[in-house]
């Protein structure tokens, strides 16, 4: 990895080529116990029959989980294949990269976001914030969950398995805290082992309820 300025719309297109082409691996991979109590932690904050967005949905393993556990949900993610998986699964899923979700203002009473902010430049992450923070009622919840703590460093990664190699934006926890405070109230941060070398950062924001 190499640290390279960059802005989010030079990073879009090989991003979706590399989700395109992999989208049925990652439909056949099966979630790590730390994913899933990361996930059920979040829907326990969750007031019945909320409605919640996921962004950066994948094939639509964690929407799936908040439909049915009766939540009212809508997937996005910059890949068309991804969407294509997430709808299969009776999901609402609509093709949208983070800086153009095409929501009205307080749509969502929760946004869940795990492990694709990180493919966002620090240069545009206090936009995207602001479009989550957007669609967002007030007293709404974010989960933003990404890989970092130890460095800060933007790039690809030089070992990625994935064509073209996908860009990558890792950050210290005091850098990803102050991005989130920016916009958000912090519930709760706390960094979790995620086996193989990796480290977890898991964010619960709230959206002030007044301005």
């Amino acid at each position: 990895m190499i640290d390279m300025a960059v802005r989010y719309n030079e990073v879009l297109g090989p991003l979706r080529d590399a989700y395109d082409a992999r989208a049925a691996w990652r439909e056949a991979l099966s979630k790590e116990s730390w994913k899933l109590a990361e996930r059920q932690s979040f829907r326990d904050r969750l007031a019945p029959g909320a409605r919640l967005l996921e962004i950066g949905a994948g094939t639509g393993q964690d929407s799936a989980y908040f439909q049915q556990e009766g939540f009212a949900v809508v997937a996005t993610d910059l890949s068309p294949v991804m969407v294509e998986h997430c709808r299969a699964k009776g999901i609402k899923a609509h093709v949208m990269d983070f800086l153009h979700l095409d929501f009205p203002v307080g749509s969502f009473d929760a946004v869940f976001a795990m492990n694709c902010l990180l493919h966002v430049p620090n240069h545009d992450l206090p936009a995207v914030l602001a479009a989550v923070r957007a669609i967002l009622r007030p007293g709404g919840l974010f989960f933003l969950g990404v890989y970092g703590g130890t460095e800060s460093a933007e790039g690809p990664l030089d070992d990625d398995e994935h064509n073209p190699p996908r860009f990558f934006s890792f950050r210290t926890d005091e850098q990803l805290l102050g991005f989130a405070a920016a916009w958000f109230d912090v519930v709760d941060f706390h960094p979790v082992d995620a086996g193989r070398g990796h480290r977890f950062q898991s964010l619960t924001l709230h959206r002030p309820d007044l301005e």
